[in-house]
């Protein structure tokens, strides 16, 4: 039986994923909420891309192996209580095969029992219902910043300053009003900085299965940021028929 949990409930699409993607792909922002319970998963997915994630949803262990056999995420927030089977085998599963995506539970299982049993299985974090979306969103910023290996929040490129907690930019000191893809999409270049991403790449990221925006949706959301950050010593390069990468300044610019 599901969880049982009271929320408020949010309205948002149905993000259930469709998994007939051809080959396997990597992505930095894209999550998956493997949840059951129709309000739970409709206020995580909704937190999630408040913070401009792009987010997979699925009620089911056998869609949710489904999805994880075509796509690469950057985290997965996960649900024991499945109708067909454990959100456990899903976990062991990933782990078997070396994946090393975070993983954070979340269950109506509070003992120390099942957290230890989390925990060993290859939970990277463990969150019991009901909680705080603070505490989630908290706790999901830490695992992705460990994961790309920033122990602080701030993303820092030349005089490009990006607080991935507040969802703000600061160029030279000065806030540069960004609209939430614009913001994923900056984070997504300054989280690895030097690596050319394709527009496939991009879009993967920036949007679900679900999602109908097409290679021009890049192109303008990269005019619009070079616009935007004018004046950055950072420089954001395309590379005809490759990408795009943002490039630190060379050396002896500050």
């Amino acid at each position: 039986m599901a969880d049982t949990v009271t929320w408020q409930l949010l309205n948002t699409d149905d993000r259930s994923a469709s998994c007939h993607q051809p080959v396997r792909r990597d992505s930095t922002l894209r999550i998956l909420v493997v949840e059951d319970t129709e309000d739970v998963g409709e206020a995580v997915v909704h937190a999630f891309e408040r913070m401009g994630h792009a987010v997979d949803w699925q009620r089911t262990r056998r869609g949710s192996e489904d999805a994880l056999a075509v796509q690469e995420y950057a985290l997965i927030v996960l649900d024991i209580n499945l109708p067909d089977g454990s959100g456990f085998d899903i976990l062991s599963a990933l782990r078997e095969r070396g994946a090393a995506t975070p993983v954070l539970v979340l269950t109506a299982r509070a003992l120390v029992d099942d957290r230890v049993d989390a925990l060993d299985t290859g939970a990277d974090d463990y969150l019991v219902k009901p909680f705080d979306f603070r505490e989630l969103e908290a706790r999901a910023r830490a695992l992705l910043r460990r994961r790309q290996g920033n122990a602080v929040s701030n993303l820092s490129v030349g005089n490009i300053v990006l607080d991935q907690t507040a969802r703000t930019v600061r160029l030279a000191g000065h806030g540069v009003e960004l609209t939430r893809r614009e913001t994923a999409l900056l984070e997504v270049l300054m989280g690895q900085p030097n690596r050319v991403f394709s527009k496939a790449d991009l879009l993967d990221q920036l949007y679900g299965f679900d999602g109908d925006a097409g290679p021009n949706a890049i192109e303008l959301y990269i005019a619009r940021l070079r616009k935007k950050l004018s004046g950055a010593t950072a420089e954001i390069r395309t590379l005809r028929g490759e990408g795009y990468q943002i490039l630190p300044p060379r050396s002896g610019t500050p």
